[in-house]
Protein backbone atom coordinates (compact mmCIF):
# COMPACT_ATOMS: atom_id res chain seq x y z
CA UNK A 1 0.00 0.00 0.00
CA UNK A 2 0.95 3.68 -0.34
CA UNK A 3 -1.44 5.54 1.93
CA UNK A 4 -12.65 -2.89 -14.40
CA UNK A 5 -15.04 -0.97 -12.30
CA UNK A 6 -17.08 -3.65 -10.66
CA UNK A 7 -19.80 -3.83 -8.02
CA UNK A 8 -18.44 -6.42 -5.66
CA UNK A 9 -20.42 -8.91 -3.60
CA UNK A 10 -18.97 -11.67 -1.48
CA UNK A 11 -19.17 -15.06 -3.15
CA UNK A 12 -18.66 -17.37 -0.19
CA UNK A 13 -20.91 -17.64 2.81
CA UNK A 14 -19.52 -16.19 6.01
CA UNK A 15 -18.61 -18.57 8.81
CA UNK A 16 -19.09 -17.75 12.44
CA UNK A 17 -15.70 -16.30 13.25
CA UNK A 18 -14.44 -14.55 16.34
CA UNK A 19 -11.82 -11.85 15.87
CA UNK A 20 -8.98 -12.39 18.29
CA UNK A 21 -6.12 -10.19 19.41
CA UNK A 22 -2.99 -12.00 18.32
CA UNK A 23 -0.13 -12.58 20.77
CA UNK A 24 2.34 -10.34 19.02
CA UNK A 25 6.10 -10.25 19.21
CA UNK A 26 7.57 -7.09 17.72
CA UNK A 27 10.73 -8.12 15.89
CA UNK A 28 11.62 -5.05 13.80
CA UNK A 29 10.91 -1.47 14.85
CA UNK A 30 11.01 1.97 13.28
CA UNK A 31 10.41 0.98 9.67
CA UNK A 32 9.28 3.81 7.40
CA UNK A 33 6.61 2.25 5.21
CA UNK A 34 6.91 -1.47 6.08
CA UNK A 35 5.84 -3.83 3.27
CA UNK A 36 6.82 -6.83 1.14
CA UNK A 37 7.94 -9.36 3.78
CA UNK A 38 9.43 -12.68 2.65
CA UNK A 39 10.84 -15.32 4.99
CA UNK A 40 13.66 -17.17 3.20
CA UNK A 41 16.12 -19.64 4.76
CA UNK A 42 15.76 -18.17 8.23
CA UNK A 43 16.05 -14.54 7.09
CA UNK A 44 13.23 -12.02 6.86
CA UNK A 45 13.41 -9.63 3.91
CA UNK A 46 11.21 -6.53 3.92
CA UNK A 47 10.98 -3.08 2.36
CA UNK A 48 10.24 0.49 3.38
CA UNK A 49 8.37 2.57 0.82
CA UNK A 50 9.19 5.87 2.57
CA UNK A 51 12.86 5.03 3.17
CA UNK A 52 13.23 3.51 -0.34
CA UNK A 53 14.99 0.46 1.09
CA UNK A 54 15.13 -3.32 0.97
CA UNK A 55 16.44 -4.85 4.21
CA UNK A 56 17.25 -8.26 5.69
CA UNK A 57 16.68 -9.23 9.32
CA UNK A 58 18.66 -12.33 10.37
CA UNK A 59 17.01 -12.76 13.74
CA UNK A 60 19.32 -10.33 15.50
CA UNK A 61 20.31 -7.46 13.24
CA UNK A 62 18.96 -5.59 10.23
CA UNK A 63 21.04 -4.96 7.10
CA UNK A 64 19.99 -2.56 4.35
CA UNK A 65 20.57 -4.34 1.02
CA UNK A 66 19.22 -1.80 -1.45
CA UNK A 67 18.48 1.90 -1.46
CA UNK A 68 17.03 3.28 -4.67
CA UNK A 69 15.92 6.87 -4.25
CA UNK A 70 12.53 7.66 -5.77
CA UNK A 71 11.43 4.03 -6.00
CA UNK A 72 9.05 3.74 -3.08
CA UNK A 73 9.87 0.05 -2.49
CA UNK A 74 6.68 -1.96 -2.08
CA UNK A 75 5.76 -5.47 -3.26
CA UNK A 76 8.54 -8.07 -3.23
CA UNK A 77 8.59 -11.52 -4.85
CA UNK A 78 11.20 -14.26 -5.17
CA UNK A 79 11.81 -15.72 -8.63
CA UNK A 80 12.80 -19.28 -9.52
CA UNK A 81 16.29 -17.94 -10.22
CA UNK A 82 16.54 -16.75 -6.58
CA UNK A 83 16.33 -13.09 -7.52
CA UNK A 84 13.86 -10.51 -6.27
CA UNK A 85 11.26 -8.68 -8.28
CA UNK A 86 10.61 -5.39 -6.52
CA UNK A 87 7.66 -3.04 -7.09
CA UNK A 88 8.44 0.68 -7.17
CA UNK A 89 5.20 2.35 -6.13
CA UNK A 90 6.22 5.96 -6.71
CA UNK A 91 4.35 7.39 -9.71
CA UNK A 92 5.26 6.60 -12.45
CA UNK A 93 6.30 3.20 -11.20
CA UNK A 94 9.00 0.73 -12.07
CA UNK A 95 9.86 -2.94 -11.56
CA UNK A 96 13.36 -3.86 -10.44
CA UNK A 97 15.10 -7.22 -10.51
CA UNK A 98 17.68 -7.53 -7.73
CA UNK A 99 19.99 -10.30 -6.64
CA UNK A 100 19.72 -11.44 -3.04
CA UNK A 101 22.41 -9.00 -1.96
CA UNK A 102 20.27 -6.13 -3.27
CA UNK A 103 22.29 -5.42 -6.42
CA UNK A 104 20.12 -4.22 -9.31
CA UNK A 105 20.17 -6.56 -12.31
CA UNK A 106 17.41 -5.02 -14.39
CA UNK A 107 14.83 -2.24 -14.42
CA UNK A 108 11.54 -1.94 -16.31
CA UNK A 109 9.91 1.50 -16.62
CA UNK A 110 7.25 0.68 -19.24
CA UNK A 111 5.11 -2.16 -20.57
CA UNK A 112 5.38 -3.98 -23.89
CA UNK A 113 3.68 -1.04 -25.66
CA UNK A 114 6.07 1.51 -24.20
CA UNK A 115 3.51 2.89 -21.75
CA UNK A 116 4.93 4.10 -18.44
CA UNK A 117 3.56 2.55 -15.28
CA UNK A 118 1.38 5.54 -14.38
CA UNK A 119 -0.14 5.01 -10.96
CA UNK A 120 2.87 3.10 -9.65
CA UNK A 121 3.58 -0.62 -9.33
CA UNK A 122 2.14 -1.97 -6.09
CA UNK A 123 2.66 -5.72 -5.76
CA UNK A 124 4.12 -8.72 -7.61
CA UNK A 125 3.44 -12.48 -7.53
CA UNK A 126 5.53 -15.18 -9.22
CA UNK A 127 3.96 -18.28 -10.79
CA UNK A 128 5.24 -21.86 -10.57
CA UNK A 129 6.37 -21.86 -14.20
CA UNK A 130 8.50 -18.75 -13.73
CA UNK A 131 6.07 -16.11 -14.93
CA UNK A 132 4.98 -13.12 -12.85
CA UNK A 133 2.02 -10.79 -12.37
CA UNK A 134 2.19 -7.20 -11.12
CA UNK A 135 -0.43 -4.62 -10.20
CA UNK A 136 -0.62 -0.98 -11.23
CA UNK A 137 -2.21 1.03 -8.42
CA UNK A 138 -3.51 4.54 -9.07
CA UNK A 139 -2.86 8.23 -8.40
CA UNK A 140 -2.85 10.15 -5.16
CA UNK A 141 -4.61 13.47 -5.35
CA UNK A 142 -4.13 16.46 -3.07
CA UNK A 143 -5.98 16.13 -0.75
CA UNK A 144 -5.38 12.35 -0.78
CA UNK A 145 -8.75 11.06 -1.91
CA UNK A 146 -9.30 8.25 -4.45
CA UNK A 147 -9.56 9.57 -7.99
CA UNK A 148 -9.11 7.86 -11.36
CA UNK A 149 -9.77 4.15 -11.80
CA UNK A 150 -6.66 3.24 -13.79
CA UNK A 151 -5.50 0.04 -12.06
CA UNK A 152 -4.06 -2.71 -14.24
CA UNK A 153 -2.58 -6.19 -14.07
CA UNK A 154 0.64 -6.87 -15.96
CA UNK A 155 2.11 -10.25 -16.90
CA UNK A 156 5.70 -11.31 -17.57
CA UNK A 157 5.72 -14.66 -19.37
CA UNK A 158 8.46 -17.20 -18.53
CA UNK A 159 11.60 -16.24 -20.45
CA UNK A 160 10.07 -12.97 -21.69
CA UNK A 161 11.63 -9.55 -21.26
CA UNK A 162 8.42 -7.53 -21.55
CA UNK A 163 5.47 -6.94 -19.23
CA UNK A 164 2.11 -7.23 -21.02
CA UNK A 165 -1.19 -5.74 -19.83
CA UNK A 166 -3.70 -8.54 -19.17
CA UNK A 167 -6.44 -6.67 -17.24
CA UNK A 168 -7.43 -3.06 -16.64
CA UNK A 169 -10.07 -0.80 -15.12
CA UNK A 170 -9.31 -1.87 -11.56
CA UNK A 171 -10.10 0.42 -8.64
CA UNK A 172 -6.63 0.88 -7.09
CA UNK A 173 -5.25 -2.62 -7.71
CA UNK A 174 -3.05 -3.68 -4.82
CA UNK A 175 -2.18 -7.14 -3.50
CA UNK A 176 -1.94 -10.10 -5.84
CA UNK A 177 -1.69 -13.86 -5.28
CA UNK A 178 -1.79 -17.15 -7.19
CA UNK A 179 -3.59 -20.31 -6.05
CA UNK A 180 -1.44 -23.43 -5.45
CA UNK A 181 -2.90 -25.13 -8.54
CA UNK A 182 -1.91 -22.08 -10.61
CA UNK A 183 -5.45 -21.74 -11.99
CA UNK A 184 -6.69 -18.66 -10.10
CA UNK A 185 -5.31 -15.15 -9.64
CA UNK A 186 -6.55 -13.10 -6.68
CA UNK A 187 -6.31 -9.30 -6.74
CA UNK A 188 -7.13 -6.66 -4.13
CA UNK A 189 -9.08 -3.53 -5.06
CA UNK A 190 -8.26 -1.31 -2.11
CA UNK A 191 -10.84 1.32 -3.03
CA UNK A 192 -14.15 -0.57 -2.87
CA UNK A 193 -12.86 -2.94 -0.12
CA UNK A 194 -13.18 -5.74 -2.65
CA UNK A 195 -11.18 -8.76 -3.79
CA UNK A 196 -11.46 -10.07 -7.33
CA UNK A 197 -10.43 -13.35 -8.91
CA UNK A 198 -9.52 -14.37 -12.46
CA UNK A 199 -9.01 -17.66 -14.23
CA UNK A 200 -5.41 -18.05 -15.39
CA UNK A 201 -5.25 -19.42 -18.94
CA UNK A 202 -2.41 -21.61 -20.24
CA UNK A 203 -0.72 -18.63 -21.92
CA UNK A 204 -0.90 -16.50 -18.76
CA UNK A 205 -3.81 -14.38 -19.98
CA UNK A 206 -6.75 -13.83 -17.64
CA UNK A 207 -10.44 -14.63 -18.08
CA UNK A 208 -13.66 -14.97 -16.07
CA UNK A 209 -13.18 -11.88 -13.95
CA UNK A 210 -15.46 -12.21 -10.96
CA UNK A 211 -16.03 -11.00 -7.42
CA UNK A 212 -14.33 -13.03 -4.71
CA UNK A 213 -14.98 -11.23 -1.41
CA UNK A 214 -16.28 -7.93 -0.07
CA UNK A 215 -14.38 -7.51 3.17
CA UNK A 216 -16.95 -5.42 5.05
CA UNK A 217 -19.44 -8.26 4.58
CA UNK A 218 -16.96 -10.78 5.96
CA UNK A 219 -15.99 -8.51 8.87
CA UNK A 220 -17.32 -5.02 9.80
CA UNK A 221 -15.29 -1.98 8.78
CA UNK A 222 -13.19 -0.42 11.53
CA UNK A 223 -13.72 3.11 10.20
CA UNK A 224 -15.08 4.96 7.19
CA UNK A 225 -11.85 5.87 5.42
CA UNK A 226 -12.17 5.64 1.61
CA UNK A 227 -8.76 3.89 1.69
CA UNK A 228 -9.94 1.13 4.01
CA UNK A 229 -9.61 -2.02 1.97
CA UNK A 230 -7.57 -5.08 1.09
CA UNK A 231 -3.85 -4.49 0.75
CA UNK A 232 -1.24 -7.14 -0.02
CA UNK A 233 -1.84 -10.86 0.41
CA UNK A 234 -0.23 -14.28 0.56
CA UNK A 235 -1.71 -17.68 -0.34
CA UNK A 236 -0.79 -20.73 1.73
CA UNK A 237 -0.18 -24.30 0.56
CA UNK A 238 -3.84 -25.20 1.15
CA UNK A 239 -5.07 -22.32 -1.00
CA UNK A 240 -6.24 -20.09 1.86
CA UNK A 241 -5.74 -16.36 1.30
CA UNK A 242 -4.33 -14.08 4.02
CA UNK A 243 -5.08 -10.47 3.17
CA UNK A 244 -4.02 -7.37 5.10
CA UNK A 245 -6.63 -4.65 5.46
CA UNK A 246 -5.16 -1.15 5.23
CA UNK A 247 -6.82 1.16 7.79
CA UNK A 248 -8.43 -1.99 9.24
CA UNK A 249 -5.65 -3.19 11.54
CA UNK A 250 -6.23 -6.83 10.74
CA UNK A 251 -5.35 -9.86 8.64
CA UNK A 252 -8.29 -11.82 7.23
CA UNK A 253 -7.82 -15.52 6.49
CA UNK A 254 -10.22 -16.54 3.71
CA UNK A 255 -10.83 -19.97 2.18
CA UNK A 256 -10.67 -20.57 -1.59
CA UNK A 257 -14.50 -20.59 -1.48
CA UNK A 258 -14.56 -17.06 -0.07
CA UNK A 259 -15.44 -18.06 3.50
CA UNK A 260 -13.93 -16.16 6.39
CA UNK A 261 -11.84 -18.56 8.47
CA UNK A 262 -10.19 -16.23 10.98
CA UNK A 263 -9.52 -12.58 11.76
CA UNK A 264 -6.13 -11.68 13.23
CA UNK A 265 -6.48 -8.35 15.03
CA UNK A 266 -3.12 -6.56 15.01
CA UNK A 267 -2.41 -4.35 18.03
CA UNK A 268 0.68 -2.64 16.58
CA UNK A 269 -1.35 -0.38 14.28
CA UNK A 270 -4.24 0.13 11.89
CA UNK A 271 -2.11 0.16 8.74
CA UNK A 272 -1.61 -3.55 8.15
CA UNK A 273 0.04 -3.96 4.74
CA UNK A 274 1.28 -7.51 4.16
CA UNK A 275 2.30 -10.86 5.66
CA UNK A 276 4.94 -13.53 5.23
CA UNK A 277 4.75 -17.18 6.25
CA UNK A 278 7.35 -18.49 8.63
CA UNK A 279 8.74 -22.01 8.42
CA UNK A 280 5.94 -24.58 7.88
CA UNK A 281 3.41 -21.71 7.71
CA UNK A 282 2.87 -21.91 11.48
CA UNK A 283 3.88 -18.30 12.06
CA UNK A 284 2.99 -15.06 10.31
CA UNK A 285 5.20 -12.00 9.96
CA UNK A 286 2.98 -8.93 9.62
CA UNK A 287 4.10 -5.53 8.34
CA UNK A 288 2.09 -2.75 9.93
CA UNK A 289 2.02 1.05 10.04
CA UNK A 290 0.95 2.40 13.42
CA UNK A 291 -1.14 5.27 11.99
CA UNK A 292 -2.09 5.11 8.29
CA UNK A 293 -2.48 8.89 8.26
CA UNK A 294 1.19 9.38 9.21
CA UNK A 295 3.06 10.76 6.18
CA UNK A 296 6.21 8.93 7.29
CA UNK A 297 4.26 5.66 7.69
CA UNK A 298 6.23 4.71 10.82
CA UNK A 299 5.68 1.08 11.62
CA UNK A 300 7.07 -2.29 12.52
CA UNK A 301 7.02 -6.01 11.84
CA UNK A 302 5.32 -8.33 14.32
CA UNK A 303 5.26 -12.10 14.56
CA UNK A 304 2.07 -13.98 15.45
CA UNK A 305 0.96 -17.60 15.52
CA UNK A 306 -1.08 -18.88 12.61
CA UNK A 307 -4.49 -20.47 13.25
CA UNK A 308 -5.56 -23.67 11.50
Amino acid sequence: MRASKVICFTVGAMLSVTATQADEIQIVRNVLGPEGPLYIDGNLYYVGWVSNTLSRWDGKTTTVLNHTEGCGHNGLALTKQKTFLLACTNDPGAILELDMTGKQLRRWDADSNGRKFEGGINDIAVTANGGAYATVFGPYADPPIPTFVIGKILYLAPGSEKWVEVANDLNYANGIGVSPDQKTLYVSQTVSNCMLKFTIESDGSLSHRSDFALLNILDPNKNQSPWLGPDSMKVDSKGNIYVAQWFGGKILKISPEGKLLHVFEIAAGDGTTNIAFGKNEDELYVTVVKDPKDSQAKGSIVKIKNIE
